[in-house]
């Protein structure tokens, strides 16, 4: 397992002037430090960026290790890739999988998370015909299309519920267990852990406890939770699950994860491109062919930048940042909040709706009047059972002026006056 001076250790490539950027002293005073760490964004003026869930900015020592590394395996080729490369692919393997908790061959590298779970939905083995499945409304749109597709691979039912709204704790806990009970045949359930629909935490670890306590497997989208909250694979306690790596960490685009607990490998089928020859790895159940190759060896220096911050410190600049625009509106009564002020429940991302307005049209319109006049860049939300929405997602480098100014904004909007 690599400790935390190895992590640190990776960013060693980086220019000294860039190192220093990377890991600053430390302000006393909170505003200043963070005008520290947005100082190292390159963010656009033309807006008020509030929509950072597509996908993560790199900071500017992260882009500069990723033209250094673009540019060696530009110049050098096959030369690199067949010769040395796979000793730094490995190095930031394990790097990530010390970060993440995980043992280094419970790890391997996706394009995104989306290929990290339909690996493990689409290559899940254990089902049989008659058996059922299960996810939700919050979860990601090709996941669910992924479960969809097991009626007729596997013949199997699926099951589809709608979280509630307004959440706590105790009710999505009951929603699963409820459909477990209703559900004898259910043998495999889709967790969202962050919804990137409206930001909603699911306690995936009780979830998940309960189900493996029926004999059913759980497979984790942990896309937007990792990086955004304070929180490591370990401490989910799952067998299966999918991250990414150019969202909330910061990485270049074109890298995820995929876990496997080692225990749990047999019950993913080996990606059919794979010759059976090859070793049985977690690799072996994914088939990416020709990537980026300079993406994931750039996370070490996104793992290092992060790691200067801290996971509780960035989680919780996040969670404050939202705390700050939904306090600015929770005197507007026809503004529905749809992620609880319990700080279990929430990250960074959340999203509301105007009451009345629950159809993808009228949000679609909505985030449009906020970019247009008010230059507030945000995205609408559709597949919430209880109506489209708009989506908020601050970032690191975004201020409290910038969520003062979305209250605002939603104030007059709300209040009648756009």
């Amino acid at each position: 397992m690599v400790d935390r001076r190895t992590v640190l250790a990776s960013a060693a490539a980086m220019p000294l002037a860039a190192r220093a950027a990377a890991f600053p002293s430390g302000a006393t005073d909170d505003a200043a430090y963070w005008r520290g760490i947005a100082s190292h964004y390159d963010v656009t003026r033309d807006v008020i960026q509030l929509e950072n869930g597509n996908w993560g900015m790199m900071a500017r020592p992260v882009l500069q290790a990723y033209e250094r590394i673009v540019e060696r395996v530009n110049r050098d080729t096959s030369y690199y890739t067949r010769r040395g490369m796979m000793a730094d692919w490995i190095a930031a393997r394990d790097a990530l999988a010390a970060t993440l908790r995980v043992h280094p061959d419970e790890i391997a590298f996706t394009r995104n998370a989306t290929e990290a779970l339909k690996a493990l939905i689409l290559g899940y083995n254990r089902l049989v015909p008659g058996d059922a499945v299960l996810y939700a409304d919050l979860d990601y749109d090709s996941m669910q299309a992924c479960m969809e597709s097991l009626r007729a691979r596997r013949g199997v039912s699926v099951i589809r519920i709608a979280l509630p709204e307004p959440a706590t704790r105790q009710s999505l806990i009951d929603a699963y267990a409820n459909a477990m009970a209703a559900n004898p045949r259910l043998k495999l359930i889709l967790l969202t852990h962050l919804s990137h629909r409206t930001g909603l935490v699911l306690p995936v670890r009780e979830i998940a406890a309960m189900a493996r306590a029926r004999g059913i497997a759980t497979i984790v989208d942990a896309a937007h939770s990792w990086g955004q909250l304070d929180m490591t694979l370990a401490d989910l306690d799952c067998e299966y699950v999918g991250i990414n790596c150019h969202k909330w960490l910061g990485a270049p685009l074109g890298v995820g994860a995929i876990h496997i607990r080692r225990s749990a490998l047999a019950a993913i089928d080996r990606d059919p491109a794979n010759p059976a020859s090859d070793r049985d790895t977690l690799q072996a159940r994914i088939h990416t062919g020709t990537v980026d190759f300079a993406a994931p060896l750039t996370v070490p220096a996104a793992l290092a930048f992060q790691e200067s911050i801290g996971s509780t410190r960035r989680a919780d600049r996040l969670a404050a940042l939202r705390n700050r625009w939904v306090s600015g509106v929770k005197t507007l009564a026809n503004v529905q909040i749809l992620t609880p002020d319990d700080p279990d429940l929430h990250g960074g991302i959340t999203s509301f709706r105007i009451d009345g307005k629950i159809g993808t049209d009228a949000n679609i319109a909505l985030a449009t009047l906020l970019l247009e006049k008010y230059r507030i860049f945000t995205v609408h939300r559709d597949g919430v059972a209880g109506g489209a929405c708009v989506r908020v997602t601050p970032a690191l480098f975004n201020t409290m002026a910038d969520m003062d100014a979305l209250a605002v904004a939603l104030g007059s909007i709300a209040g009648g006056t756009p």
